[in-house]
């Protein structure tokens, strides 16, 4: 388990209202460090860098797919997009550097997952990433 990883499952699984969660490097255009068994695949990763520099407004409408799934738009600004459908919900938060991207499920508290990674995001941008 890497750095990233690490830091992924302290700051984000542990808090029992984060099923999974991803880093996407930005600059890369690829997933630098996910949660055991969470795969994000590359043009999820691509699509999510070009909603937030691209797509806010057409989000904010129609939703966002995800790993083949629908998740209507709750909230959509310049560094973060909080998204949900029946079954749970995707929150993607923006720094410099990264995208920050976490699922929750049904039982679980979005107020809880939306805190922790905007929190983690804080982390990213006070270290300047």
């Amino acid at each position: 388990m890497n750095q990233l990883q690490a830091l992924l499952n302290d700051s984000l699984i542990r808090t029992k209202h984060v099923e999974n969660a991803a880093i996407i490097n930005i600059n890369e255009r690829k997933v630098c460090a996910s949660t055991s068994g969470f795969y994000v695949p590359p043009e999820n990763a691509i699509n999510l860098i070009y909603t937030f520099y691209n797509n806010l407004m057409q989000v904010r409408r129609e939703g966002l797919y995800f790993k083949q799934k629908h998740y209507k738009c709750v909230r959509a600004d310049e560094y973060s997009i909080y998204l949900k459908n029946p079954d749970g919900g995707l929150i993607a938060v923006k720094t410099n550097a990264f995208i920050l991207i976490a699922t929750y499920k049904v039982g679980m508290y979005p107020s809880v997952c939306v805190e922790a990674v905007e929190k983690l995001a804080d982390y990213f941008r006070d270290k300047g990433s």
